[in-house]
């Protein structure tokens, strides 16, 4: 950590302070500080990546997403190659250089036809990166998709407490098990990028310290953190939101811990604030990701309520979050943004 931050995460109970405190100047000083060491690494950069949720099916049933295999109430769709590529086009002359294709764990995207995927977005656009969030796959698949020419990965553990992750998730699925894809897809050469909700029920201040562990040992190219919206139709739905400060904080101690992680200003936290994208990238994030899915498919893709830019043209996103975060001083960037050695 730099001498310039001034803030202490030297130690367990410094971290379990930052998490818990509520005293407004050390919040704030907590953000310059991550601002200010994310800016050192990528000046005023803020990376724009093009997102393509391609399908809403998915065979797990965790209990906080709204596309979980239990919902039956989920108008379900699956994007062809054709519709995949028109979004990549849109996003090409949007002067997009990332597409990150995300999704549920379908079983109709098989090896096969994820390499294809793949490999047609590869050969129509050689310098893009590619990004991938297809959840849980084995080794086996990882090097054959990265070997089509994925770049990245994305893979969030969602809570590094096991008891918590099974009390989110069921029997079926473990959080060593998750743990494992992501020290595979590493090792395999991608960049790999984790993360958590904040405010999940169940959740406590020492489970939060345990994710910020994680990060550290694991230290991943790439942490998503957005705060926890219920969804009507899953067995979370009654629970209240994450806060909103708490997810800042934990975006601010991310990048303290990770000073060139690539650190998005999630869309959830957009959702239960207006002004919560921009909060974060003062808070430390460096990624925004407008959604380059067809309109009629983004209200589908109901990962939770009351999603933002649902009905919105992708230009319109895009143009828009440019506007919002030149007027705090900061430049969009359109370059693919790699991770920083």
């Amino acid at each position: 950590m730099s001498q310039k931050t001034n803030i202490d995460i030297s130690d367990d109970a410094r971290l379990l302070h930052l998490i818990n405190t509520e005293d407004t100047h050390e919040i704030e000083g907590l953000f310059h500080a991550a601002r200010e060491l994310c800016s050192r690494h990528y000046r005023n950069a803020v990376y724009f990546r093009g997102l393509i949720e391609f399908t809403n099916y998915c065979k797990n049933d965790c209990y906080y997403c709204g596309i979980r295999k239990g919902n039956q109430k989920l108008d379900r769709y699956r994007l062809t190659l054709k519709q995949i590529l028109d979004c990549c086009r849109t996003g090409d002359a949007l002067g997009f250089k990332t597409f990150v294709l995300q999704g549920g764990e379908d079983p109709r995207f098989t090896d096969e036809r994820m390499v294809e995927i793949i490999s047609a977005i590869r050969k129509e656009y050689p310098d893009t990166a590619i990004t991938l969030s297809i959840g849980e796959r084995s080794r086996e698949s990882y090097e054959a998709l990265f070997k089509a020419g994925a770049n990245r990965y994305l893979l969030r553990h969602e809570t590094a407490c096991g008891n918590h992750y099974r009390s989110l998730h069921p029997g079926a699925m473990s959080l060593s098990e998750r743990k494992q894809c992501l020290y595979a897809l590493k090792d395999i050469g991608y960049q790999v990028g984790t993360g958590f909700m904040v405010g999940s029920p169940f959740q406590t201040p020492e489970t939060l310290l345990e994710d910020l562990r994680f990060l550290r040992e694991f230290a991943p190219h790439m942490v998503g953190i957005g705060p926890f919206i219920p969804q009507a139709d899953t067995p979370f739905g009654v629970y209240p939101q994450g806060p909103l400060t708490l997810t800042l904080k934990m975006v601010a101690l991310s990048r303290l811990i990770l000073p060139k992680a690539l650190i998005p200003a999630t869309t959830a936290l957009g959702t239960i604030s207006p002004d919560g994208r921009e909060r974060a990238l003062l808070a430390g994030a460096n990624v925004v990701m407008p959604n380059l899915s067809p309109i009629d498919a983004r209200q589908k893709y109901a990962l939770y309520d009351n999603k933002i830019c649902t009905g919105d043209e992708a230009a319109k996103c895009r143009f828009c979050i440019e506007r919002r975060i030149k007027s705090h001083g900061l430049v969009p960037d359109m370059s693919r943004g790699d991770y920083q050695d």
